[in-house]
């Protein structure tokens, strides 16, 4: 039996890695002050796919994970999952973005927390956001990979102070193994999503949306409906996590994507078509939009292992029906 420490463990991300965890029958201990707007889920009210407290070797504190750093000095643990963050969506990024800042102070503990107590591995995540925004332009864009980010080098302007705190916790994770040896991986997921994701974010909103206005002539989407994200499920994220994870040891970061551009317009078709309708999609342009094109490149996921698997329209199939229900 494992011991794993999970912070942010009741967000979307964190719910799906901490029920792995359980299932393999390894000792969690998960970590979350869930803060409102951030889409975490108290356990205690039962969590939308499954329930933790099921599980006898579920361990939840509900706190912030700076105070679990300060209370907590355990030396035993063999992985750390660093997920906590302020987040939202789209509008909370652009509207609020001092209190994304906050993640510098969230990582800045993680991180003298690590040093001290020194995890067999740290598992760190950092955010497609953490790319330069001149790589992500309507007459300029292409694939992200890995290497377009040199900690030590060029690392662009990324995309607002979410896209700054990812970058920063991505160079302390290179000084953690530089001048402590400790041994980490950072992720960069694209636009994860899943059933249980919360409506703040676009995949839960537009399916929901979509099934609302069943039979209406028009759809409505935020932006002008032409930005395209790559959008990978949350179970293959959580794949691309357990193959990866013990092939790099020095912070370096690794994709979590596709590789496939999918326009707003096109998903809102998409899930307009699952539900037995063929609106027109229109985009609300007064609303949040974000960067224009946004996807990884798979080259470094492949040769360590990883390749997705499920579709984005069986996603969005799987989804809809959940949501049925």
């Amino acid at each position: 039996m494992r011991k794993i420490l999970i912070t942010g463990a009741a967000g979307f991300v964190g719910r799906h890695i901490t029920r792995r965890f359980l299932d393999f029958s390894d000792e969690v201990h998960a970590v979350d002050s869930v803060v409102p707007y951030t889409g975490g889920i108290d356990p205690h009210d039962g969590w939308p796919l499954f329930d933790p407290r099921e599980y006898s070797n579920f361990n939840f504190y509900k706190e912030d994970c700076r105070g679990y750093f300060k209370r907590v000095n355990d030396d035993d643990f063999d992985y750390c999952f660093h997920l906590a963050a302020m987040v939202g969506g789209r509008l909370m990024i652009e509207n609020n973005p001092l209190a994304v800042a906050e993640d510098l102070a969230i990582d800045s503990g993680y991180w003298q927390w690590a040093a001290k107590t020194r995890p067999i591995k740290s598992v760190c995540f950092s955010s497609s956001a953490a790319y330069p925004i001149k790589f992500q332009r309507k007459k300029d864009y292409c694939l992200l990979s890995e290497e377009m980010i040199e900690i030590g080098g060029d690392i662009g302007m990324p995309d607002m102070s979410y896209g700054w705190a990812k970058l920063t916790h991505e160079y302390l994770a290179s000084l953690a193994y530089e001048k402590h040896g400790i041994k980490s991986v950072t992720y960069r997921p694209f636009s994860g999503y899943g059933e249980d994701q919360d409506d703040a974010y676009p995949f839960p909103s537009i399916c929901k949306r979509a099934m609302k206005n069943y039979g209406k002539p028009i759809l409505n989407v935020w932006g002008t409906g032409d930005q395209m994200r790559d959008f990978i499920h949350i179970e293959d994220c959580v794949d691309g996590i357990l193959k990866t994870v013990d092939k790099i040891d020095d912070g370096s970061a690794i994709n979590l994507s596709t590789g496939i551009y999918t326009s707003f317009k096109e998903f809102a078709k998409i899930a307009a078509e699952v539900c037995g309708y063929s609106p027109e999609v229109i985009g609300l342009s007064s609303k949040p939009a974000g960067v224009f094109a946004r996807a990884g490149d798979t080259e470094k996921q492949r040769k360590l292992g990883f390749a997705h698997q499920i579709e984005f329209q069986t996603g969005i199939e799987r989804a809809i029906e959940y949501y049925a229900k």
